[in-house]
């Protein structure tokens, strides 16, 4: 079992930068892909970037964040980051952290997400 929390959220505005953290605060990422989800108010889950745990960390980003999020890992710590930049009003949304991904793309744990609102 593996318990995750995120923290790093937020009230920043158009252009700011954030870092999201999601640790476990029960059980290890160790072994575990781990990725990002966000979901604005009214609308659907989207993914948002994922990370692998073998092939030396490969990471995956939607289109509408790649080039402005970084997600990485830090599994000594049993944390995942996510780093914005150059955020806009349309990256508003409660983000999730996720982990153990099977092969239908369906992740295990997940967090209570976090909130980040960027202002215009």
């Amino acid at each position: 079992q593996v318990r995750l929390v995120e923290s790093g959220g937020g009230l920043v505005q158009t252009g700011d930068s954030l870092r999201l953290t999601c640790t476990a605060s029960e059980g290890t990422f160790r072994n575990y892909d781990a990725a990002w989800f966000r979901q604005a108010a009214g609308q659907e889950r989207e993914f948002v970037a994922t990370i692998s745990w073998t092939d030396g960390g490969t990471t995956h980003y939607a289109g509408s964040v790649k080039g402005r999020f970084t997600i990485s890992r830090d599994d000594a710590k049993s944390a995942v980051y996510l780093q914005m930049n150059n955020l806009g009003p349309e990256d508003t949304a409660r983000y999730f952290c996720a982990a153990d991904r099977d092969a239908l793309g369906r992740y295990t744990f997940w967090g209570q997400g976090a909130q980040v609102t960027v202002s215009s």
